[in-house]
């Protein structure tokens, strides 16, 4: 099968990607699920939702394998299986009303209280005056009611009498304002019965119990024996799962018992995991259920199948045979029918490629824009790796011609063109010409971006910050009075690259400005463009998408040679390493500088119409005041050297998925104008008129 695995990706430390998957654990399942014999296309959704969408439309998937959690909200957990279900593509796991009941803590409880399942007193409050604690047993505990892995749970959140739970609660609502819980701490051990509804046995896919057993050393310095957030993130080499739980047999089948009947009260699918407490005297406490438990490696779930027999691959391999059973999915790997699917896409990939090298200097850059074998080589391969076929369409005079007589579906393009300001929208109208669907930005946009000038005054009237500018066709006209200090920039207006960027770009006279202006209008043989030099940090800003794009985190050009006062990110910079510049992505910046910065990057893409994939560069001068220099819209992809191939790593992006991101567009386009073409009434031939009679008189 072709299996989507929807993951959020676990970044950092911080508690907001608490319940996110690491890289290891991603690597782990899409590997596992290969080895089962099917083909697994991993798809981050943290961005935007209509980039997943896309995403998923040009992949479409037999079957998506789900471990998102989702972002923010009391729903987070059921938006991706809501979205799922919108979109008609089966996945794994239990529903958006299921997983949107079990995150909230206390209607779980209330739904099962009415049949009869223990659990600890408790109040759900969301207001400080919501608290009774006349009506509780201390000691009580404090936790976050709509958060998964712990979150909000250590040591302090157990209160021993009324002024400490008071001052908990208080602290707990500032940090979580949807509600919290405070149930009532039953002394004893924790205890956990996974699910997995396709294992054969006598509880329904119900597991053997397992215990989670604190390290001694651990244990002594804890005063309450407690899985909290601590133990389950910096601490879990300190807790083991054991299998099974150190209960007696009739206890066991006692939590199976319970679990089945709370499993299919809760409608729950697939997978999932219950959590009690077993007191000292004995008895079991219903804690929570997690309908979207965690599956990276040493998870208790395992552990348990691994007592009936199933090692990690037997795992997912139940997981998906449950799903594909309920969604009616047959894999063709196992004998059985599967609905016809359509073939690849044939992929015409645009292209023109490097065959003269430019030299540092700049006094050989014809084809500094162009790709190199390597890097087309690169590309075609990532295009490949999901499921294409692959058309090579060098951007030669004969493309015309060639593309008249080649069946293609759409075109990824990263075509420079030959000539003129217009250069870069050639390829890009003759495909519109012929109505063949294409990556990137359309013809309009790719021409103003190109010319620096026209961007400039577009993003300007956006209300975006640009150096003040001029533009020069001979070296001789009045300098502009809006420059009120030195030095200034010269560089052609309309070259990408940093073609024309060098050390004397910069300018600290004005005798010294008008001999490089007339130099670059003489070699680059087009006007060239004066601007104010911004003192300070450079960024770069990548973005992915249509009309909401994902804006990925700023990349830093850091300039490391103290020595210069104004530097710059010069053409010799961009064809190979020096200790000039270093890259720093994601670029370190205050929050607030962040945003400023996101938004600018936001701004300049809708301005100048942008769609599928842009870069924006930027100066931060000393203020913080944030300035755009310039957009490309067809940036370079040489795999770990250009900028927007760095930016994507630094995101955790790897380079098929990058190039998989910027083809989704399009795809999308071609399936609306398949669309349209199927729903278009058949037409008819125009009905024959009669024969004309001409009068005779």
């Amino acid at each position: 099968m072709r299996i989507a695995l929807t993951h959020n990706l676990k970044l950092s430390d911080s508690e907001d990607e608490a319940e996110f998957d690491t890289e290891a654990t991603v690597n782990a399942l899409a590997s596992a699920i290969e080895r089962l014999g099917h083909r697994v296309e991993r798809m981050e959704v943290s961005g935007p939702a209509s980039r997943t969408v896309a995403r998923l439309e040009a992949f479409s998937p037999d079957l998506i394998f789900n471990t998102a959690e989702g972002r923010r909200g009391r729903f987070r957990e059921a938006f991706f299986p809501a979205l799922f279900d919108e979109l008609g593509f089966p996945y794994t796991g239990s529903d958006a009303y299921a997983l949107a009941i079990t995150l909230d803590k206390q209607l779980t409880k209330l739904i099962l209280r009415e049949e009869g399942v223990r659990t600890p007193g408790w109040q759900f409050i969301e207001k400080l005056s919501d608290l009774k604690p006349d009506d509780l047993h201390f000691p009580v505990i404090v936790k976050p009611n709509f958060e998964g892995s712990s979150k909000g749970i250590s040591q302090d959140s157990v209160a021993e009498s009324v002024d400490a739970l008071r001052m908990k609660v208080q602290q707990a609502l500032a940090r979580y304002p949807a509600g919290v819980l405070v149930e009532e701490f039953i002394g004893g051990k924790d205890l956990a019965v996974p699910f997995l509804e396709s294992v054969d046995n006598d509880f329904s896919g119900v597991l053997a119990p397992v215990e989670y057993e604190i390290a001694a050393g651990a244990s002594s310095a804890r005063r309450y024996e407690i899985y909290d957030y601590e133990l389950k993130t910096s601490g879990d080499s300190l807790v083991t799962v054991r299998a099974p739980a150190n209960i007696t047999e009739e206890m066991s089948d006692r939590l199976r018992k319970i679990s089945r009947a709370i499993f299919q009260k809760l409608d729950c699918k697939d997978l999932g995991r219950i959590d009690f407490r077993l007191s000292d005297a004995g008895v079991p406490y219903f804690l929570e259920v997690n309908a979207l438990p965690s599956l990276q490696q040493g998870a208790g779930i395992y552990a348990s199948a691994a007592l009936d027999g199933l090692h990690f691959d037997g795992v997912l391999d139940a997981v998906i045979q449950s799903a594909a059973r309920r969604f009616k999915v047959k894999d063709r790997a196992r004998g059985l029918s599967r609905p016809t699917r359509r073939g690849p896409l044939k992929v015409g990939f645009t292209f023109n490629v490097k065959r003269i090298k430019p030299t540092a200097d700049g006094a050989e850059d014809r084809e500094a824009e162009y790709d190199s074998p390597s890097t087309l080589q690169a590309i075609r391969e990532a295009i490949a790796s999901h499921g294409h076929e692959v058309v090579d369409l060098e951007a030669t005079a004969e493309l015309p011609m060639v593309l008249a007589t080649t069946q293609v579906d759409i075109v990824f393009n990263i075509a420079e063109g030959f000539r003129g300001r217009n250069r870069e929208s050639q390829v890009p109208a003759l495909l519109e010409l012929l109505d063949i669907p294409y990556t990137g930005s359309d013809p309009a946009t790719l021409s103003l971006a190109l010319d620096k000038a026209l961007a400039k005054k577009v993003v300007r009237a956006a209300g975006i910050d640009t150096p003040n500018f001029q533009q020069m066709t001979t070296g001789r006209e009045r300098l502009d009075k809006q420059f009120t200090r030195w030095p200034l920039m010269v560089k052609p207006v309309a070259e990408g690259s940093s073609k024309g960027v060098v050390s004397k770009s910069v300018c600290t006279t004005e005798a010294e400005l008008r001999e490089v202006v007339k130099e670059m209008v003489d070699r680059y043989k087009q006007p060239a463009l004066i601007e104010e030099y911004i003192g300070g940090r450079e960024f770069t800003v990548g973005l992915l998408g249509e009309r909401r794009p994902e804006v990925l985190p700023p990349m830093e050009i850091v300039f490391t040679d103290k020595s210069d006062s104004t530097p710059i990110y010069k053409f010799e910079d961009k064809l190979e390493a020096n200790d000039r510049i270093r890259y720093e992505a994601p670029a370190k910046l205050e929050p607030a500088q962040l945003e400023r910065m996101k938004a600018a990057a936001r701004g300049a893409f809708m301005a100048l119409g942008c769609r599928d994939v842009a870069r924006i560069d930027f100066r931060m001068d000393e203020t913080g005041r944030i300035y755009f220099l310039e957009c490309n819209p067809l940036p370079g992809l040489t795999p770990g050297w250009s900028d927007l191939v760095l930016i994507a790593q630094g995101e955790g992006m790897d380079y098929h998925t990058l190039i998989g991101e910027i083809l989704s567009g399009a795809i999308r386009r071609y399936k609306e104008k398949e669309s349209r073409r199927r729903d278009a009434p058949p037409q008819r031939p125009p009905a024959e008129s009669p024969p004309r009679v001409e009068k005779t008189g």
